[in-house]
């Protein structure tokens, strides 16, 4: 069992994050129920798009009931489902979940304790609140994306790790488990207003100092954004691609120790943070690291610590010898899934189950948060369920 186990979530899914978010809630262990909308029962659709297949991810450990919350019956679910729940996690925009009968007033004053947590881009409050966005445009106001990308170019869009994810659905969870804690103390639930904006600039927050500092130059030429010669990505003779991040002098020493023979016996490790050498010096090691394919570097660099990599795809990664050898994936009915992360000594986590169709368990799951066969059987000929 999890460290999570025996609290019970109720998800109410229409965004990435809170996918993402009940994913990680169910891998530690909770009993997340997904309430999936009416029209998703009807087209067997998830709201990431998928079929509940085993390949969509971050819809896997959770039951899924269909709810119709435009039916006046709908909403009422949701509250009786709230009396037995621990947490509510929805994603719509603020005050839609009002709107609906649904929000932080109407739930938690069917159970108190209840920890209601939402999950928006600009948050819940300011000037954008209520507008439409996506991950790259919640780091374009957090100052994030402007600092991501080479040197001399526009700005990288990143995959939609850094605002949806890790700014997002990770803190999120993060907002979830430190009130629970602190609901051990009070015996009370509160409202947490995650928003993806102030993740993302939280997660900003080393090179917001520096560059307050007057430290942090333009984009592409510092220390750890590609500017430096020693900490970046190169091609090899393959195709490949390595990762080079020989920060430490230590480190920067054994690389100078290493690559000296093939033309690097110039270099001073004194003058490793001399930022005037930094462009010419990149040339330099793009020019020897083309000279070898991916895996002949990997062999060179083995029996010394330089902090040094190969740049694997994902299909690589899953059989990559430390990747195996920790279980980093798990087979999820065929489908390659990553593993519960972090791990536990004693409360084991696991994933819960494979994604399922929207409404697979709306009799099942509301028969055992509470209603009787007879409310189900009404409820449905009403339109109100699934």
């Amino acid at each position: 069992m999890g460290p999570l186990d025996g609290i019970k979530v109720i998800e109410l899914p229409n965004i990435g994050p809170v996918q993402f978010a009940g994913m990680l809630l169910s891998d530690l262990g909770a009993e997340v129920l997904r309430v999936d909308r009416a029209t998703d029962v009807a087209s067997g659709r998830s709201v990431a798009g998928g079929n509940a297949s085993p390949y969509s991810v971050i819809d896997r450990g959770r039951r899924s009931v269909g709810v119709d919350l435009k039916h006046p019956g709908g909403a009422d679910v949701v509250l009786r489902l709230c009396e037995r729940a621990d947490v509510l996690l929805e994603g719509f925009r603020p005050g839609v979940a009002e709107r609906l009968g649904v929000g932080p007033e109407q739930c938690r004053g069917r159970n108190t304790r209840l920890v209601y947590a939402r999950m928006t881009g600009w948050g819940q409050s300011g000037p954008l609140a209520g507008d439409v966005g996506h991950d790259v445009n919640y780091l374009s106001v957090a100052g994030v994306l402007w600092h991501l990308g080479p040197e001399g170019h526009a700005p990288v869009p990143p995959i939609n790790l850094l605002a949806d994810f890790g700014g997002g659905g990770s803190l999120v969870v993060m907002g979830i488990l430190a009130a629970l804690v602190e609901r051990g103390r009070s015996n009370e639930g509160q409202v947490v207003d995650a928003a993806m904006i102030d993740g993302s600039a939280q997660l900003m927050s080393i090179f917001f100092g520096l560059d307050a500092m007057g430290v942090w130059g333009p984009r592409g030429t510092n220390l750890l954004d590609g500017g430096a010669h020693f900490y970046n990505v190169y091609e090899t003779a393959d195709g490949g691609y390595v990762s080079l991040a020989a920060y430490e002098p230590k480190f920067y020493a054994n690389l100078l120790r290493l690559v000296g023979p093939l033309g690097f016996d110039d270099l001073d490790p004194a003058q490793q943070m001399d930022t005037t050498q930094w462009p010419a010096l990149k040339l330099r090691l793009a020019s020897l690291f083309s000279t070898k394919t991916r895996d002949d570097w990997v062999a060179f660099f083995a029996a010394d610590e330089v902090c040094f990599a190969p740049v694997l795809p994902m299909s690589e990664a899953r059989t990559h010898p430390h990747n195996v050898a920790r279980q980093m994936f798990v087979d999820v009915e065929g489908a390659p899934h990553p593993a519960p992360a972090p791990r536990f000594s004693r409360t084991t986590t696991a994933v819960q189950g494979a994604p399922v169709k929207p409404g697979a368990h709306t009799d099942t799951a509301l028969a055992e948060w509470g209603f009787d066969r007879p409310e189900i059987a009404q409820l449905k000929s009403d339109g109100a369920i699934a």
